[in-house]
């Protein structure tokens, strides 16, 4: 078992303006009547429980809790760590929860030593710190903290030639391959963006490159985007992006204990063996340090889409710039402070809805991911003085304060392979929460929970949109940025398609390794950027420029709260199916989309060189090289798929009546349980038939067939991936396999939801 501690003891949204006079005309019009049409469906006594976190939710709470938890740095397996893993703890306590501290234990290498320097066509030996600010009380606060660095970067002593490879794609060393420039045994620089960081240097490596140095470029996040830090939010010429570069898109977690909870006993893997951990040596840079480097560089003037903002023109290499660069590492086994808080189910005890949120952090942490954590405790707060006001849950509540996320998932990873036998059987759902701000509601997650969510934003009012709703507020932005003819075609009831998930945060495991349905929920579009996993994410940046009076902060428990107690408090379960199908509809046909678009440019592109016109070389403005030409795209089985789908939508239908016939019965009065529990059971489990336990091509431990983080995009989603990747990647072989697996996927969907409309009163009539 992991270690536990019982005794008691002292985790950004694409901005978008909306014209202030357009927002006031448009949400006005579509306030009215909008929260109570939802009341009848809730449980009775729900409203004034949900009334209660709309008057209880005190900002107050969240500055306080934030300033106790960003006065020290606390990133995983530091003191800080646990201090602030038992702080949570106590307050849990205080509350009303049966509290655990769960202890797992992971291996996270930290730097040992650090050099990289212009050794031609002069030297210049990089600082690679940043600064403290004198505007920034807490950047004052260094004892403890890590510099900046790549968490699971091999150590390695190498210098050679650098080439600047701008985002670091696969597209980038395509279009790098087109102009003779090859990247094999040369340092390149790549700027952050695109993508998740740890794909940069995954793909530099495969490209035969021996190094990565990654910088935040000011085009995307500094002076170009705004005044920077402290004058502005915007990240400063010396800052820093720390982070992980492991190999997460395999699998995330610790890298030496896959598929098994890394407990202190567990069998571990050797650090040689471990396949997400990064081949060569990677280190991030300030884009004030990536200046010398780059002007350094001469070759090729960069592609307009490679051009950031420092004051240079952007050239290829390679060279004349010679770096050298030298890592070494403390490749050690530390502790990861779970802190998991229940408050038991009055009439489903084994039925659990569960809260997370993370608490480590590279630095301090204020934005991400204390600003979301101090909003769970919030939530938990006020769901605990409601059990002791006789409210209690009737499904079991469980709030988890994952720690060392920021590494690669590993808190929540570990604990969810340890215990998969038992969420598996009785988890209902899990609500994700990370960092936070200010501006609209973020909300992704699987969409069999769509209709719920829709409902939960229209009933919470946006606290800076004149007592309009959240969905109201993302709804005009959506046509400000459409059109209204086209944002507003839906009308103003019509719900709003949430975002499928790919990873980057706590979800991941849950959703993609054990098939169990998930949202993730956060504001954010207002607050500008800057701070991110640096030593300035400080509470004085926070309360500056990304949530100052935590009026959205302390929003976020009023939707999450609302979110949770929907699950735990109703007779049957707020699912529905239909939008799931018509997603999926949504999906397949892009993939559609995407083989034939890829058949026409494939036929084109060789048609082209065939006839010699493709051969652009004599350009000097554009020195292409001739390509091979490439093998046709096939046509594809996709009726297979689309015969799957008439099936599945049929079984979603019949189900959907099913729920809404069983809501609306004598069972949803409560005085069935057996029945309950039988279609519920049914319902919270159809995700589970999402997923194959053979897993996607070359990863199995990501098992979910609908949705998937992309093998070359980190955290993106790809959505039906094992046939939209192979497409993507021309695995012909593989895309037919894909589709084959795909239709049995849909059908055993459909099994799925014929056992919910099985499960219902009457079988559903």
């Amino acid at each position: 078992m992991p270690e536990q501690i019982t005794t008691p003891m002292h985790t950004s949204f694409h901005h978008a303006a909306v014209r202030v006079l357009f927002l006031t005309l448009f949400l006005g019009a579509m306030q009215p009547g909008a929260a109570a049409a939802q009341d009848g469906a809730l449980y009775a006594g729900q409203t004034d429980m949900e009334r209660a976190l709309d008057e209880r939710s005190s900002p107050d709470n969240l500055r306080r809790w934030m300033q106790d938890l960003t006065r020290e740095v606390h990133h995983a397996g530091s003191p800080g760590s646990r201090k602030n893993a038992e702080y949570v703890a106590e307050r849990f306590r205080e509350w009303g929860y049966d509290v655990d501290i769960e202890v797992f234990h992971v291996l996270l290498p930290t730097p040992k030593e650090r050099i990289v320097e212009l050794v031609h066509p002069e030297h210049v030996r990089l600082r690679l710190e940043e600064p403290s600010l004198a505007d920034d009380a807490s950047s004052q606060r260094r004892d403890g903290m890590l510099p900046p660095y790549n968490a699971y970067s091999a150590d390695g002593d190498v210098e050679a030639e650098l080439v600047y490879v701008n985002q670091g794609l696969p597209a980038d060393y395509e279009e790098l391959r087109r102009r003779g420039i090859s990247v094999e045994g040369k340092i390149v620089i790549a700027r952050y963006g695109g993508s998740w960081r740890g794909i940069k240097p995954k793909v530099a490596a495969e490209n035969g490159a021996i190094a990565t140095i990654m910088y935040s470029d000011p085009r995307d996040d500094g002076y170009f985007q705004g005044d920077v830090y402290p004058e502005g939010p915007w990240r400063m010429g010396m800052g820093v992006q720390r982070g992980s570069v492991s190999d997460m898109p395999t699998f995330p977690g610790d890298p030496l204990t896959p598929f098994v909870g890394a407990t202190e006993d567990a069998e571990r893997l050797e650090i040689d063996e471990a396949p997400t951990i990064m081949k060569i040596p990677v280190l991030p840079i300030s884009y004030d340090e990536a200046l010398p480097l780059l002007a350094a560089l001469e070759g090729p003037v960069a592609p307009a889409r490679f051009r950031g903002a420092l004051p240079i023109t952007y050239h290829l290499g390679p060279g004349p710039a010679r770096v050298r660069m030298k890592l070494a590492f403390n490749w050690d086994i530390v502790p990861a402070y779970n802190v998991i808080a229940r408050l038991e189910g009055s009439e489903f005890p084994d039925e659990w809805v569960m809260r997370g949120n993370h608490r480590d952090a590279w630095a301090f942490g204020a934005n991400d991911p204390i600003s979301g954590a101090v909003a769970m405790m919030e939530e938990a707060r006020i769901l605990g003085e409601l059990a002791r006001e006789g409210h209690r849950p009737r499904r079991t509540i469980v709030f988890a304060s994952w720690d060392a996320e920021e590494p690669g998932l590993l808190g929540s990873t570990e604990w969810v392979e340890y215990h998969a036998d038992e969420l598996s059987r009785k988890l209902v759902a899990y609500i994700n929460t990370d960092g936070t701000g200010r501006g609209y509601l973020g909300m992704g997650g699987s969409h069999t929970l769509e209709a719920m969510i829709n409902d939960v934003a229209r009933d919470v009012a946006d606290p800076r949109a004149g007592g309009a709703s959240l969905l109201d507020r993302i709804r005009a932005r959506n046509a400000a940025q459409q059109g209204l003819e086209h944002g507003g075609a839906a009308g103003p009831t019509a719900d709003i398609p949430i975002s499928p998930l790919g990873s980057g945060s706590d979800y991941t495991p849950f959703l993609q390794h054990l098939g169990i349905s998930v949202l993730n929920l956060g504001f954010g579009g207002e607050g500008g950027g800057g701070s991110y996993h640096s030593a300035y994410d400080t509470f004085e940046h926070y309360t500056r420029f990304i949530d100052p009076d935590f009026v959205y902060s302390a929003t976020l428990p009023k939707v999450t709260g609302r979110a949770t107690l929907r699950l735990a408090m109703a007779d049957v379960l707020p699912f529905s199916f239909s939008p799931l199908v018509d997603r999926i509809e949504t999906y397949l046909g892009e993939i559609e989309t995407l083989a034939d678009d890829m058949r026409r440019e494939t036929a084109r592109r060789n048609a082209l060189i065939e006839s010699g016109a493709y051969d652009l070389s004599a350009d000097p403005l554009d020195p292409l090289l001739a390509p091979e030409p490439q093998d046709e795209v096939p046509y594809f089985p996709f009726s297979h798929v689309r015969n799957a789908l008439t099936v599945l939508r049929a079984a979603a239908e019949a189900a959907d009546r099913a729920v809404q016939h069983a809501a609306q019965g004598p069972t949803g009065a409560g005085g069935d349980s057996a029945a309950l529990g039988r279609i519920n059971q049914a319902m919270y489990t159809v995700e589970r038939a999402m997923t194959d336990m053979e897993g996607l091509p070359r990863r199995p431990w990501f098992r979910h067939q609908i949705y998937a983080p992309g093998f070359y995009t980190g955290y993106g989603v790809k959505t039906l991936p094992g046939v939209r990747e192979a497409i993507e990647e021309r695995k012909w072989q593989e895309a037919h396999e894909e589709i084959e697996d795909l239709s049995v996927t849909l059908r055993r969907m459909a099994e799925a939801l014929h056992a919910v409309a099985a499960a219902a009163p009457s079988g559903g009539e």
